[in-house]
């Protein structure tokens, strides 16, 4: 069956239980510290901006986290996401390699982040919650929640970078109708925003600095919490119905990988895309390769350094041993292609520390070079956060074109590109600035 294009899985094979790595990690994790004492925290820290059911989740050492029913009901109308081969990419290049990509595209807001947004607002609504605040950096999140708020009838508001903001407007307007609303972040709204505007009225915005909004928002209110869209243990957790699938579907195919790629901002889609497979990749060691994708203007994993270090700018957030460019970092207002956040997951974090996760980094330039040739060769439009991904599995079949060899390349293409745009815009008209 390897031969075939398209590897799909029926709605009865879609998994009913989430992966968790944590009881299977090879080392022991990190705890988060509290921003105060730098102890480590208990649930009872947490509980002002987390539903119970949520922080289970993030402590939980239990193998499997059953999904809920009405999750695995919603998670129906796009999952299982299909696994395509990049049959065309594969002669333009002229590889011997098969590159396949998972395809996350398909959901409602066009990327994987509805697998977490989903659970998150279901676990918020069964505990009571009405309204939930929450930051996003290029859309891709703040849409998710939306549309998984107008689902659960919770109100949602969304911080978004302010350069996003901007260039995003598209973006905005998807949240805005699935009924949220939406405030350029930093803004005079929350005391952390107001005190990076008197600092620096021109600040284009960073997900740190809308995270230290969005958390002010919900610990300041009795009827709000607060939701992330990435790096926390139950986030990642929520994402590996990606890798879950993906194994269903490369057995199916009778295929085995040989190098997993993803890109990486916080770690969600990442995570989910790759923990399935750590027992596998544990056995095979060098055999099986973990490829995480960072822009060179949000180096975190190859330029930064692994220390505790706040996730947000104004330090409220509980600290997290992770690989940082500092809880302070902006990036650049020229780049467009997502994955801005300061820091990585810890869970990912601890997997690059003790090697079994590498990472590459790359210019936006070649970026958006390798998502127009994906184009106009498989048709997908490539989110330019996707894109890092497409960028690495094209140079890695180039590699195996040099040496001849045979693998099979597996991405994660996490989202479509319909309503981020301006960014193809700018690359095709000239105006896309290179970082290096």
């Amino acid at each position: 069956m390897a031969d075939q294009t398209r590897v799909t899985l029926e709605q009865s094979e879609m998994p009913e239980a989430w992966y968790n790595i944590l009881p299977r990690l090879p080392f022991p994790p990190d705890p988060p510290l509290h921003p105060g004492t730098r102890e480590p925290i208990g649930p009872d820290d947490l509980a002002p901006l987390f539903p119970m059911g949520l922080i289970g989740q993030e402590v939980s050492t239990d193998p499997w986290i059953d999904i809920p029913g009405p999750i695995l009901d919603i998670y129906a109308r796009w999952r299982p996401t299909p696994l395509q081969r990049a049959t065309r990419l594969e002669k333009a290049l002229g590889t011997p390699a098969q590159i396949w990509y998972k395809y996350e595209g398909v959901s409602p807001a066009g990327s994987h982040k509805p697998n977490t947004a989903i659970a998150q607002a279901f676990y918020n609504k069964e505990e009571g919650v009405t309204r939930i605040a929450t930051e996003t950096g290029a859309g891709q999140w703040g849409s998710s929640l939306a549309f998984a708020c107008a689902l659960f009838d919770i109100e949602c508001k969304v911080y978004m970078v302010k350069s996003s903001f901007e260039q995003k407007p598209y973006r905005r307007l998807m949240i805005e109708t699935w009924g949220a609303s939406v405030t350029p972040s930093p803004s005079t709204e929350t005391n952390a925003g107001r005190a990076i505007l008197d600092a620096n009225p021109d600040s284009p915005g960073s997900l740190g600095i809308a995270i230290s909004e969005a958390v002010e928002d919900a610990a300041g209110r009795e009827d709000t919490k607060y939701s992330l869209g990435s790096v926390l243990n139950h986030v990642l957790l929520h994402q590996t119905v990606e890798g879950l699938e993906l194994r269903k579907q490369l057995e199916k195919a009778g295929l085995q990988a040989d190098v997993l790629i993803a890109c990486c901002g916080g770690g969600s889609n990442l995570g989910g895309f790759i923990f399935p497979f750590l027992e596998e990749k544990i056995e095979r060691g060098d055999g099986l390769r973990f490829v995480a994708v960072e822009p060179a203007s949000c180096p975190t994993l190859t330029a930064g350094k692994i220390d505790y270090d706040f996730g947000d700018t104004a330090g409220m957030t509980p600290l997290l041993r992770m690989y940082t460019l500092g809880h302070e970092f902006v990036p650049p207002a020229i780049h467009a292609g997502g994955l801005r956040y300061h820091g990585d997951s810890p869970l990912i974090s601890g997997l690059a520390e003790h090697g079994y996760l590498e990472a590459v980094a790359y210019p936006q330039g070649k970026v958006f070079e390798a998502a127009v040739q994906f184009a106009r060769t498989e048709g997908y439009i490539p989110a330019p956060e996707s894109a890092h991904a497409v960028r690495a599995a094209i140079d890695e079949a180039l590699r195996c074109k040099e040496e001849n060899s045979a693998e099979t390349i597996v991405f994660n293409l996490s989202g479509n590109a319909d309503f981020d745009l301006a960014a193809y815009d700018a690359y095709l008209n000239g105006r896309l600035e290179s970082e290096v």
